[in-house]
């Protein structure tokens, strides 16, 4: 039914929480298989990997990403963060998610993402939820910390990920288009985020990063202000 794919760098701890929500998923058959696409990791990440079943691509760009899309055996792909957490029984909402579109004949045409959430209280954190809604229903541009659930169908008409030094997630997301993103209920609950540190500089960032790839400059500048 399902392929997850994760894209993990010195994500030891962070990949073994990810794994757990889909240990009673793959318990049920939803989950068919996990690839782990590492790029270069020096700590426990691959033992963590290797020790839950997972097979591994060692990779160098996003380019590992459509090799790991390409060889699943799957027809949706489920892409995830090892940086965030899914709610228990996730798998409900996601094949209640793909049993619509395969019975409306949609199946070629579905992704979904699901909610960001953040664990802690306080302003702050609702605020970082409030933007990652908007980003995701106003922009196509979900935090790639929020997962991807594609049809695999889907992902190879729209080319998958391409080889970008930034924001190849939502240059994805973007081809994928508003009208066929569907925004899920069920949280991916962010640990703590990937880029750009907590609260105004990192929003001011990731916002000056979206327009100038709503712009169309060069990706290359992009990678510079996102690093």
């Amino acid at each position: 039914m399902i392929t997850a794919i994760f894209a993990t760098r010195n994500d030891e701890v962070d990949l073994a929480l990810a794994l757990s929500p889909l240990v009673p998923a793959a318990v049920e058959g939803v989950v068919k298989e996990v690839i782990v696409v590492d790029f270069g990791s020096r700590d426990g990440t691959l033992t963590v990997a290797e020790t839950a079943g997972c097979d591994i691509l060692e990779a160098s760009g996003n380019e590992g990403l459509a090799r790991a899309a390409r060889g699943a055996k799957s027809d949706w792909l489920l892409f995830l963060s090892p940086g965030a957490v899914l709610d228990p029984n996730w798998q409900n909402e996601a094949l209640a998610f793909i049993d619509q579109a395969m019975l409306s004949g949609a199946a070629a045409s579905a992704a979904a993402t699901f909610r960001h959430a953040r664990p802690d209280r306080g302003f702050r954190a609702r605020f970082a939820e409030w933007c990652a809604v908007m980003r995701s229903g106003g922009f196509a541009a979900p935090y790639d910390e929020q997962g991807l659930l594609i049809s695999a169908a889907l992902y190879r008409s729209v080319g998958g990920h391409r080889a970008m030094p930034a924001m190849a997630d939502v240059d994805l997301a973007r081809r994928i288009g508003r009208r066929r993103l569907t925004l899920l209920r069920t949280r991916a609950v962010v640990r703590h985020p990937k880029r750009g540190g907590e609260g105004f500089m990192r929003g001011a960032r990731n916002a000056a990063c979206l327009a100038m790839f709503v712009l169309r400059l060069p990706p290359s500048l992009i990678a510079r202000l996102a690093a």
